[in-house]
């Protein structure tokens, strides 16, 4: 795989990581939100498993997070080590010819 395609399909992980945390980040608000009407309702098997699914769920995005985080270092080292920037411009002129 050359250089270039690499980097794009790096920055196409990096960006479905991020859409994984965005997911978490709203499995969360969703539990959250059915643990506030449960108070309500008091159903006491929601009120039991509910805390436990949140806290999983948390550990998750947390993991997510910082595999994200390592993840888009990397490939942003990769794009600076190998002129990315260069061979783009560069692969523009080549579809031109």
């Amino acid at each position: 795989m050359d250089k270039l395609k690499k980097f794009e399909l790096m920055e196409k992980i990096v960006r479905e990581l991020d859409g994984v945390r965005n997911s978490q980040q709203a499995v969360l608000e969703k539990i959250g939100k059915i643990e506030v009407d449960n108070i309500e309702l008091g159903d006491k098997n929601l009120e039991k498993i509910l805390p436990e699914i949140y806290q999983r769920t948390a550990d998750n995005s947390d993991a997510i997070r910082d595999l994200l985080t390592s993840f888009q270092e990397k490939t942003d080292e990769f794009g600076e080590q190998n002129n990315v920037e260069k061979l783009k411009e560069q692969q523009q002129i080549n579809s031109l010819k």
